[in-house]
């Protein structure tokens, strides 16, 4: 099917493309910034060449690791090995059998050649003539002579043991000297010849190498080699023109402060891929476990910060400490906006990118994994109450960063030497890292609320000030619908926070919920009762009246659009009586018109249904408060069914159909509206009605001045006051 030009526009104009295009240049974004460093060693280096003379600005000492290591190497070789005793009882259990062979040949019943032929037997011995003196000696030598032999050759084998017998020297042929040297004095020479063949049968290397502790000799003697130094003084050409940059080289320019990194064609087309992946990953998260995230600007607003971190980490010069780098910040702010798990795994994926590109260490790595974990849950703490939280979060991360770098630093000491200045360097970047991160985020956020037109829990604590204008106005023109407003989010905020809820948007969504009803606050009996007005709706015909009262949500949307508060206020508005009916105006009509002429999709409210816990919560909560309101002194079981009644009606009319909330919510809900009505439900003590008894008493007892009487008409007045304010 071939495409028209209006059709490919079409589809390029469509959503899923736009967004697969701004997926595909943010990628393209990231990748540039972060591999923009290959750019700037190209300006000093191609090919491995200097294209300029590089002079040092400042005297630099750099080690040279190529002959260190070389010299480690030579050091290690020198090492001999480390010898350990061997289990060494069967060698002198071999010369006792060997003695016993021979005894038993000697008593055998047959002839001396055969005797000798089978003494020659026992003895490995390549020389023919050798090993025939020795059979012929051993058969000849009387019983006497040959016990001292084998007495001589037990005291020569156990000094040649205590000796010790190594592999190579029972390779290179050295048993027969360390036999003979520890053969006792005055020995015969032909004895001495016989006992060292006697040995040299039973004898095996006694001494074998600890290949552990040989390693660790080497390791030892490799760390002990202090490494070459080179030091180029101010003024010293680093590189000259057109010389090849060895890693010497390179380590010194780094110092001076140049950027050595090199990246060709592939690496940045791998850091693309990576980037490409890491960004579909968090998308993909996003649209699985954080929908209500997916599709909004948030993303655009973590898609800014990214590019922010990494165009600080970009700038950061070599050589400078990395522990700068503003993860924390990233993390408070991401989970402000969003939530602590969104910020924990964006901000691994960005460390990740960033350890890829920018060649970080394993111990950087190491610890930003860890203060990172420790960012998210310090941050998820937080009440959003007050503002200054953030700087106590931030001197959180501080502290916690400083325990982490200084552990992951003491167990880096154990393998190489560690510069103290360069502990103390990070130890101190880490700290400030945390502490102006809280301060930062503190400040920055205003202006990533107006910007992005996203609502923070911070910014809702502000609109439920009671100063706002919209609430002064709702206070002074309408104050029936305000006090009603005020009980209201007492019971949202209790019961979104029994379920999980937002409690704060559930507060400040109650508070603004019924601002419509400021075009015609007279129309509204809460209102009518205040100013003490005749009910204006019995002048009226029900569907005019309907008319009236339900377009009280739209109302407020545009008010709200007028005061230009934050949209995520618009659902609350426009749900919390969602497509209910408005029962006694429809009752009214049918008594009027009769059933038949009235449906109930006349006197229904425009809606939408509630679609999240907080706008339902919204709706059970204003219904019950109006019922147990227009009650002169429930009990706890009325106020109980009132709950009951108002939320099964709200079940059986489907207006809950739409919105998360399970029967497990709905039976916390209604407990924490009950127990947060039967404290406002409370009867009071009629104090003053005592005082005034107790003072009639004495004034009929005693002469009372004029000053006392005059109190107690104003004890009278006071309850007569209460009386008419009840």
């Amino acid at each position: 099917m071939i495409l028209s030009f209006d059709d490919i526009m079409e589809r390029v104009r469509s959503y899923k493309v736009t967004d697969i295009v701004l997926f595909i240049c943010f990628s393209l974004v990231l990748t540039l910034v972060v591999s923009s460093q290959n750019f700037f060693f190209q300006k000093i280096i191609e090919n491995g060449i200097s294209k300029r003379d590089i002079i040092a600005p400042k005297t630099i000492t750099v080690i040279d690791t190529k002959r260190t290591e070389q010299h480690r190497q030579e050091v290690a070789q020198n090492i001999e090995p480390i010898l350990i005793p061997a289990e060494d009882e069967f060698i002198k259990v071999n010369l006792d059998t060997l003695q016993t062979s021979i005894l038993q040949i000697r008593k055998k019943n047959i002839s001396d050649s055969v005797k000798k032929q089978e003494l020659s037997l026992l003895f490995d011995i390549s020389s023919n003539d050798r090993k025939a003196y020795l059979a012929n000696f051993l058969l000849l030598v009387n019983d006497q002579q040959l016990q001292k032999i084998f007495d001589k050759a037990k005291i020569t084998l156990v000094k040649v043991l205590n000796v010790g017998i190594t592999e190579s020297s029972y390779e290179n042929g050295q048993i027969d000297k360390i036999i003979q040297r520890n053969i006792p004095a005055n020995t015969p020479r032909n004895q001495i010849t016989v006992i060292t063949s006697l040995l040299k049968e039973i004898i095996t290397p006694n001494l074998v190498v600890d290949d552990l502790a040989t390693e660790i000799a080497k390791k030892n003697a490799q760390n002990s080699v202090k490494p070459y130094e080179v030091v180029f003084h101010k003024g010293d050409k680093i590189v000259f023109e057109g010389e090849p940059v060895t890693k010497l080289k390179k380590d010194a320019l780094r110092e001076a402060g140049y950027n050595v990194l090199e990246l060709n064609f592939w690496g940045i087309f791998g850091i693309f891929i990576l980037v490409l992946f890491s960004t579909h990953l968090f998308l993909q998260y996003e649209k699985n476990f954080e929908k209500k995230y997916y599709e909004s600007h948030r993303l655009a607003l973590i898609a800014c910060m990214t590019l922010l971190v990494s165009i600080v980490a970009v700038l950061v010069p070599t050589g400078f400490s990395p522990y700068i780098l503003p993860f924390p910040a990233f993390i408070i702010l991401v989970a402000i906006f969003t939530n602590a798990r969104t910020a924990l795994f964006a901000s691994m994926l960005l460390l990740s990118i960033l350890t890829v590109g920018l060649h970080y260490g394993i111990e950087f790595v190491s610890s930003f994994i860890l203060i990172n974990s420790v960012s998210t849950i310090a941050i998820s703490k937080i009440k959003f109450s007050r503002r200054s939280d953030l700087i106590v979060t931030g001197l959180k991360i501080s502290i916690a960063g400083v325990v982490i770098v200084s552990c992951v630093y003491m167990l880096e000491k154990f393998l190489i030497d560690v510069d103290n200045l360069l502990i103390l360097r990070d130890l101190l970047m880490i700290f400030l890292n945390g502490l102006v991160s809280g301060v930062f985020a503190l400040g920055i956020l205003p202006i990533l609320e107006s910007t992005f037109g996203i609502i923070t829990p911070y910014g809702l604590a502000e609109l439920a000030d009671h100063n706002q204008p919209l609430l002064k106005r709702l206070q002074f023109e309408a104050p029936g619908t305000y006090h009603h407003s005020l009980m209201v989010s007492n019971l949202c905020e209790a019961a979104a926070e029994a379920i999980g809820a937002d409690p704060i948007l559930a507060r400040v969504g109650a508070f603004y919920h019924d601002i419509g009803k400021l075009k015609r606050p007279l129309f509204f009996v809460e209102n009518q009762s205040y100013f003490g007005i005749e009910n204006p709706h019995t002048k009226l015909n029900p569907r005019l009246s309907k008319m009236v009262i339900t377009a009280h949500p739209k109302d407020g949307i545009e008010l709200a659009k007028e005061y230009h508060l934050p949209s995520v206020i618009y659902a609350l508005i426009l749900q919390h009586h969602g497509e209910g009916l408005a029962s006694y105006f429809y009752n009214q009509a049918v008594q009027e018109e009769g059933i038949e002429n009235v449906k109930e999709e006349q006197f229904r409210y425009t809606g939408p249904k509630p679609n999240m816990k907080e706008t339902a919560i919204l709706m059970l909560a204003d219904a019950v408060e109006s019922a147990v309101r227009s009650l002169k002194t429930p009990s706890n079981d009325e106020i109980d069914a009132i709950i009951n009644k108002i939320i099964k009606e709200r079940l059986d009319d489907g207006q809950l159909s739409d919105c998360p909330l399970t029967l497990k919510d709905l039976k916390v809900i209604a407990t924490t509206f009950n127990r947060i009505l039967r404290g406002m439900q409370h009867n009071r003590i009629k104090y003053q009605q005592n005082v005034i008894k107790d003072l009639d008493k004495k004034h009929h007892t005693s002469a009372m001045d004029k000053d006392f009487e005059e109190k107690i008409k104003n004890l009278e007045q006071q309850q007569k006051n209460n009386k008419n304010e009840g």
